[in-house]
């Protein structure tokens, strides 16, 4: 049975990302791309699915881990009863392959370890052809199977019913190195990696990109470790930020709120950007929207709600049942049947964080305005339609009031993209749609009797989303009706004092009822705390959601509060990347002489 969510570690080369379990096993690893099929799948069902152990063959050997600085290379610390012993896990950054390391190293007395490799290309529905070898480098073994094909090298591995095993000891100052590589199956067999080399290399490079993080703030090490999160799940290549490393982990366990997220959703990754951009990093900045502009070109009316990280558009999706799930959470989902919804809000994010981009100095190029003029044209005559909203609900469609206030958002941005900085449109024509569209939320998506904005127009249901209101610039945060809606959210959406998206009860969201509390939900509810004046609220609620970080620092999408344990697929871009908003909103109320936040 795979761990509990928060068990697991992420090692990633900004390419791919594996998962790296408390008990020393890799139970996910897609190469040589993040939506790459898996070739070690024990996270969505057992080892039968393909894993990687590398642990004292001592069954009472504990563990404690770390990352080593500021970087992705995990340090585990083994304490059997005959000794201690470290397992040194990474991917090797900046090197063009696709390659895993862990590096075995004694500490005290002797440590018998032991290693299982159980292999599982294609989510675990290709049982690979395998071979020995032994060449000038050592001992390999070498496993095809179709496309794909990788080569372990490190102590001799024996076949035992479908997996390879070995057996080794280390005594205090020696090291054994275990590495893996994969490669296309039609091409030859890639030299081993030179892992001192590696080592250093991928130490310095996450190192020094961490220390160009510009926050000062009592959540620092929490922010640093955010923003590298946003970094790991960046593909170097192309630029494109998937939402999250994983597929099919559940929001409701044992349910079917099971999801793949190892896709570009244009929200997500626009709200990356301005995270970006507001602490330093403006040149990940700058490939992103080299990204997105590639992705979007064409007719506006084409524009999906996310993409593959190319750019790719065809994202259907089915169900792979070679995958048991989750703790037998069904089904597993490869693809994601959302990107063809209209969401209307996608636009506006999109609009917000090319404001955000020109402000500090990116600029526009000769494609790049011209294309948010298109979008801008699409939306002019689509701005009253009804979408699935920013939860992407499968039920009805409705006039959700977030994707109406990030369609005034879209429209805020564009003129203020003539007015402050020069650029050429239909001023007159987009400033009076600003103006309706403000006018049209303020009539029909505000309720008096509850003194709340509401989730959609005709309701009185509210959600979380509506915590957004502020951070586009539609209200301020100490606006009455703002805090009435606060006041409504806290009434209808605290469970445990973690805030749930919405009452799964009363919306048609064409799936059963019940999930857990959504954590960027929360982080938004912080900032709006820390911007409104209710400064000891926002260090409470901060402290506890920064408690739910795992070890390592890592967070899911949601959090089970009566099992104590993360839900949802992890790591979670929105979630690191709402963290960070909220320090940064707790850090400036502190840096105000009036506003002073006790932490």
């Amino acid at each position: 049975m795979a761990l509990n969510i928060e068990d697991y570690a992420l090692i990633s080369d900004c390419h791919s990302a594996a998962l790296v379990g408390l008990d020393g096993s890799i139970d996910w690893l897609c190469l040589p791309r993040y939506d790459s099929a898996s070739m070690f799948g024990a996270l969505l069902g057992t080892p039968e699915q393909g894993r990687w152990l590398v642990a004292p063959a001592d069954n009472d050997a504990t563990a404690h881990r770390a990352y080593i600085n500021d970087t992705f290379i995990l340090k585990t610390e083994w304490t059997a009863p005959t000794g201690k012993a470290e397992v040194i896990d990474f991917m090797p950054h900046g090197d063009k392959r696709a390659d895993v390391v862990r590096r075995v190293r004694g500490i005290e007395g002797t440590v018998e370890m032991t290693q299982e490799l159980r292999i599982r290309f294609g989510y675990a529905s290709s049982m690979p052809w395998v071979r020995q070898v032994h060449d000038d480098h050592g001992n390999a073994l070498i496993a095809v199977a179709g496309p794909d094909a990788i080569v372990v090298r490190g102590p001799k591995l024996e076949a035992a019913d479908h997996r390879h095993v070995s057996t080794f000891t280390v005594s205090a100052g020696e090291t054994v190195d275990l590495q893996l590589t994969w490669y296309p199956s039609h091409r030859e067999v890639p030299t081993p990696v030179s892992i001192d080399s590696a080592y250093r290399k991928t130490m310095t490079w996450w190192d020094d990109w961490a220390k160009t993080c510009s926050h000062d703030g009592p959540y620092r090490n929490n922010v640093i470790r955010s923003m590298l999160v946003l970094r790991a799940l960046t593909h170097e290549t192309t630029g494109g930020i998937v939402a999250a490393a994983t597929t099919s982990l559940p929001e409701s366990f044992g349910g079917d709120r099971n999801w793949d997220y190892r896709f570009v959703w244009l929200r997500d990754a626009a709200l990356t950007l301005e995270v970006l951009l507001s602490h330093g990093y403006e040149v990940e900045a700058a490939g992103w929207r080299a990204w997105l502009l590639r992705a979007i070109a064409g007719d506006p009316s084409d524009v999906q709600i996310m993409y593959g990280l190319a750019g790719e558009r065809d994202l259907p999706e089915r169900e792979i049942t070679s995958l048991p799930g989750y703790r037998g959470a069904k089904p597993v989902r490869v693809g994601n049947a959302a990107v063809s919804q209209f969401q209307a809000d996608v636009i506006g994010e999109v609009m917000v964080a090319l404001h955000a981009a020109r402000k500090v100095g990116v600029s526009e190029t000769e494609f790049s305005w011209p294309l948010q003029r298109a979008l801008m044209h699409f939306l002019e005559a689509n701005w009253h339609r009804e979408d699935q909203g920013i939860w992407e609900m499968r039920g009805a469609p409705h006039e959700f009031t977030h994707s109406r206030v990030m369609v005034w958002a879209a429209f805020d941005r564009a003129v203020r993209g003539i007015t402050e900085f020069g650029l050429i449109g239909p001023l007159e024509k987009w400033t009076k749609i600003r103006d309706e569209v403000r006018r049209d939320i303020e009539d029909r998506g505000f309720s008096t009797t509850r003194n709340s904005y509401t989730q959609y127009f005709g309701t009185e249901e509210v959600d979380a989303s509506l915590l957004v209101l502020p951070l586009v610039g539609f209200c301020e945060p100490t606006d009455p009706r703002m805090l009435g809606t606060v006041t409504a959210i806290e009434s209808d959406l605290l469970r445990d004092g973690l805030l749930m998206r919405y009452r799964t009860q009363s919306s048609d969201d064409g799936l059963a009822p019940g999930e857990h509390p959504f954590l960027a939900c929360s982080f938004w509810l912080v900032e709006q705390y820390a911007t409104s004046g209710r400064y000891a609220d926002a260090s409470t609620l901060m402290d506890r959601l920064v408690g739910l970080c795992n070890d390592v620092g890592l967070l899911s999408e949601e959090y089970d509060v009566g099992g104590k344990r993360q839900a949802g697929n992890t790591p979670q871009a929105l979630s690191h990347l709402t963290l960070v908003r909220a320090a940064d909103a707790i850090a400036a109320g502190m840096a105000s002489p009036s506003r002073q936040i006790v932490v």
